[in-house]
């Protein structure tokens, strides 16, 4: 089940970034366009991580709810964090 979440978490955090290095260098005068996706997946993390307590265990794709919520919750925080290195070097050079 670690290893489901661990990869889980990898590929959302590699897509996040692509989506947030990509909407950093299209966004122009929108500031905080390119975070919009990592706090989307943020909130989505935060209600998958709390469903279990109502609903009871429930996996897909070897995960359970709770690890999917974890996972997104990893994604979120390196997509911001990656995203926003990227946007301060992109105002540093403008």
């Amino acid at each position: 089940m670690v290893q489901s979440v661990v990869i889980i978490g990898a590929v959302m955090a590699a897509v996040l970034v692509l989506i947030g290095i990509v909407l950093t260098k299209a966004a122009g005068k929108a500031k905080y366009l390119p975070y919009y996706p990592a706090m989307v997946i943020f909130g989505t993390g935060i209600i998958l991580v709390t469903i279990p307590t109502v609903i009871g265990k429930v996996t897909i794709m070897g995960a359970g709810l709770g690890g999917w919520g974890i996972a997104f919750l990893f994604a979120s925080a390196i997509g911001f964090i990656i995203t926003s290195i990227v946007d301060s070097f992109q105002g540093a050079t403008a």
